[in-house]
């Protein structure tokens, strides 16, 4: 059975329980925060945190932090919950708390809620080719919010995209502005290779700023094999790309072998992602603890 924190209490995860007017749950009130551990170590553990603190102060909460912090509180947790497997991740989320009744301005001096628990993920990536299973995606317009730079728990639009998706045969919907240009996936940053140059969408209100994402762009613009560059992604870009790949915490770099029933390049990991992949692999482990 495992356990979770809430509220600065530690509970078996089928005994937490907030309140039904917890405006996370009325309203989406709140943001959220994913961190791998894969063999036990958690992955650019404060880049994650302080994008959740970067989310907090956009939303204006003011979350209590737990005694002492939340970097112990993590490994406190990943601790207590071996028994899921030695690759895991931490999700933490954070919401405005609850008010009396119903009302969608909040009333003042609110306790938030602090929830946190460990989940079982898949194994990280080898950085081998053989070793990866290709994605499949289609492409949509993108109807969420305005706001996508803060990692809200309101993830309606992106479940939507999703369910888009598998109603297409897809595993993912990549996400077209009305501009015409690359926003994201359902739950990804996304990176394409067209004529040799490595190309993603640059940071905006639209796009989340990707642990991952800053990860490989670093990578890539330090190895300078490839060029690298933040740039506006057209969907031609995204048509006659060579390689797509999908960018978060948990898919790592995944790529994309297939576009709207399309074959993207080899229909299989291509030479980019097969130079990239392994040096993403080594900064990752190396920045891991």
């Amino acid at each position: 059975m495992s356990q979770v924190y809430l509220n600065g209490d530690f509970f078996p995860l089928e005994e937490a329980k907030v309140s039904v007017l917890d405006r996370g749950f009325l309203f989406g009130d709140g943001v959220y925060e994913v961190i791998p551990a894969f063999n036990g170590r958690l992955v650019e553990m404060q880049a994650h945190l302080d994008r959740l603190e970067d989310g907090l102060k956009a939303v204006g909460i003011e979350a209590p932090e737990p005694e002492g912090g939340w970097e112990a509180l993590c490994r406190k947790l990943l601790e207590s919950n071996r028994s899921l497997g030695e690759h895991r991740a931490v999700y933490l989320q954070i919401t405005r708390g609850a008010g009396k009744t119903r009302s969608h301005i909040p009333p003042a001096n609110l306790t938030p809620t602090v929830f946190v628990m460990v989940m079982a993920t898949g194994a990280p990536m080898t950085g081998q080719a053989q070793d990866m299973k290709g994605a499949t995606a289609i492409t949509m317009k993108d109807r969420r919010w305005k706001r996508c730079s803060i990692k809200s728990v309101s993830l309606l639009g992106n479940l939507m995209g999703f369910d888009h998706a598998r109603a297409g045969g897809a595993h993912d919907a990549i996400q077209i502005n009305e501009d015409g240009y690359v926003t994201e996936a359902c739950a990804a940053n996304i990176f394409v290779v067209r004529e040799g140059r490595i190309m993603t969408p640059p940071l905006s209100e639209n796009i989340l700023p990707g642990v991952t994402r800053a990860l490989v762009l670093s990578v890539a613009q330090e190895d300078s094999r490839y060029a690298c560059e933040e740039t506006a992604v057209t969907l031609s870009d995204l048509q006659q790309a060579e390689e797509i790949w999908l960018t978060s915490s948990t898919k790592e770099i995944r790529p994309i072998v297939s576009l709207d029933g399309v074959t993207v390049g080899s229909g299989e990991p291509g030479p980019v992602w097969r130079h990239i992949a392994p040096l993403f692999c080594a900064r990752r482990d190396a920045v891991s603890s």
